[in-house]
């Protein structure tokens, strides 16, 4: 999995921070996502999952990056 986010597009709500606190954070000034882990372990894919459904500004994109097969 591999996160990306869109400062432009962040309203501050900060519902990513609530459902991820260990892959989310704000920034003090304004609020706007601060993106902590990009590529977070497996155990919090979970979470990270549950912050991009519910970012009211669809300011979260997630690639499912999947391993070739041999």
């Amino acid at each position: 999995m591999k996160i990306t986010i869109d400062e432009d597009k962040c309203c501050s709500a900060g519902q990513c921070v609530l459902a991820a606190p260990e892959i989310f954070d704000q920034r003090d000034a304004d609020g706007v996502v601060v993106l902590l882990d990009a590529t977070p372990e497996l155990a919090q894919h979970a979470s990270a999952r549950e912050a991009h459904q519910i970012c009211p500004a669809s300011a979260i994109a997630i690639d499912e990056l999947t391993r070739p097969t041999s």
